[in-house]
């Protein structure tokens, strides 16, 4: 946002030409091409300035003037994030699990909140099979078997809790388990496989800490096979 309203403020320095006389001396394609762009980019900084008339003929005062309290609020604004912000932890996304935001990341960035998080769920349920060696079930199934507190079966194995497994805290972690790793399945990936339409940013980005957290117990937690 500095680069094009440093780039349009150096178009307009000059002064208040005449239109004509500036289609004679000036390129004046940049200028158009930058205008909207410096439009939406005052209107994200402030409101206010937003409402003044971006004109570098007719306004070129109040013009340079907008433009220029933009660029001061560039200027700022980072030192004001990092000392008025409320002290409170960030999670950044890249932080997720490898698991879930390497297969969330492409659509992600293109705006696909809905369908990253139901690459996230996919990727876990292909780890967890490829973990367990469960080819033969998915998604809801393969969580109920994975966290399952029953002994494995051959052709059965399951995920166990770290710790003392005659712990009460152990055991009611492998419970808790089995329901939200099956929760995470039947209430994020299949609204996020079968819904309609785009989910907003925040509510994937919750559903994919979710994710998140179950793809590390998955990927931490040892395989218990049948003898």
């Amino acid at each position: 946002m500095r680069d094009q309203l440093t780039k349009y403020y150096k178009l307009i320095e000059h002064g208040p030409l005449e239109p004509e006389f500036y289609a004679d001396v000036y390129d004046d394609g940049p200028r158009l091409r930058l205008e909207p762009t410096v439009k939406e980019i005052l209107r994200r900084l402030d409101p206010e300035l937003a409402d003044c008339d971006i004109d570098p003929f007719y306004n070129w005062a109040g013009t340079m003037t907008a433009v220029d309290s933009g660029l001061g609020i560039l200027a700022t604004c980072k030192a004001i994030e990092t000392k008025l912000a409320p002290d409170i932890p960030v999670l950044p996304a890249d932080q997720f699990h490898p698991w879930v935001w390497q297969a969330a990341r492409t659509l992600w960035d293109s705006a696909h909140y809905r369908h990253s998080v139901q690459a996230a769920a996919t990727a876990i349920n292909d780890h967890t099979q490829n973990k367990l060696g469960r080819r033969d079930i998915a998604d809801t199934q393969l969580m109920q078997e994975a966290f399952s507190p029953r002994s494995p079966e051959p052709g059965r194995p399951r995920l166990r809790c770290p710790g003392d497994p005659a712990s009460n805290t152990t055991q009611s972690r492998q419970r808790g388990a089995l329901q939200y790793s099956t929760g995470c399945f039947s209430a994020i990936r299949n609204p996020a496989t079968h819904e309609q339409g785009e989910w907003d940013q925040e509510t994937a980005l919750e559903c994919l800490a979710a994710l998140s957290l179950l793809a590390r117990w998955i990927d931490d937690w040892a395989v218990d096979k049948a003898p």
